[in-house]
């Protein structure tokens, strides 16, 4: 159903957040922020800059990344605080894919305001620190973690494939990611992801209309379809945090109707988590 309709031009960075029973998720190039309660209050948020992903702090604040910086957003006053820079002195990038870790660190993915080739890296801000973890790629996407915090994923939506990465016991990344799943022979466009309690990742699959699931071994189990045919970015929520929520956009159609760019919301026998918390 539609949980939304709101028509985003680039929706993403969905994220549930069960200290408030509401639903946080971007408008990118409208530069703004919406929540939403179970109960339909809507609550927006504008920025300066071109803004993508964010991380729970506490029930009053936000750790948000732009184009330029992680910033700390107070959810009260709409008032922003400066973080720490994020490729500020780079004028081809700008923020998007990005989700807390369960070692409460942020790991967050840039690409090129026009996907410039090979424009983007994945960062991780952990207790206070700001390191790069990747270069080299287009489109960050499909960052998301195992439940226990020992696998991390990521993807080049461009490439096709989903990766994984081990982790250690702080959460950075150990030795070389491998390929967990290849949707090259299917043509399908990995966007945001998300795994549940069980250690299944969803994936939302640009220009397929649909999220899918795939075992914690990479086989694919299922898939979900959806009115709009770019949806972006999924996550677990609801009381019982059984409910799918996934993202969409309008950007790039030709003739994009009533259905592209709202955010949708799926019930489910599906199981997730509650949104990991970011230290500062």
């Amino acid at each position: 159903m539609m949980f939304d309709p709101t028509p985003c031009e680039l929706g993403e960075g969905a994220l549930w957040h069960d200290g408030r029973q509401s639903l946080f998720w971007f408008d990118i190039m409208n530069r703004k922020l919406f929540e939403r309660t179970l109960d339909g209050h809507v609550s927006v948020f504008e920025f300066d800059h071109l803004t993508s992903a964010a991380a729970i702090v506490d029930d009053n604040s936000l750790l948000v990344a732009s184009e330029i910086a992680l910033s700390i957003l107070d959810l009260e006053t709409g008032n922003l605080s400066f973080v720490t820079n994020l490729e500020a002195d780079d004028d081809v990038t700008r923020s998007n894919d990005g989700r807390a870790d369960p070692f409460g660190g942020f790991w967050i993915g840039t690409m090129g305001k026009n996907a410039e080739k090979g424009a983007g890296s994945i960062w991780r801000f952990y207790r206070g620190e700001l390191k790069r973890l990747y270069t080299d790629l287009t489109i960050t996407n499909s960052i998301c973690f195992c439940p226990k915090g020992k696998t991390a994923y990521f993807a080049d939506t461009i490439s096709g494939q989903i990766m994984s990465v081990s982790l250690d016991t702080e959460g950075w990344p150990v030795g070389t990611p491998d390929v967990f799943v290849d949707l090259r022979e299917h043509g399908l466009n990995p966007d945001g992801a998300v795994t549940d309690r069980d250690g299944n990742l969803w994936s939302a699959q640009w220009g397929a209309s649909r999220v899918a699931c795939y075992s914690p071994n990479g086989t694919f189990l299922r898939s979900v379809s959806f009115p709009a045919s770019q949806t972006s970015c999924p996550t677990f929520g609801g009381v019982e945090f059984d409910t799918l929520f996934v993202t969409t956009a309008r950007e790039g159609l030709a003739e994009p109707n009533d259905v592209d760019g709202a955010v949708y919301a799926a019930p489910f026998t599906a199981v997730g988590l509650p949104s990991a918390r970011v230290i500062l």
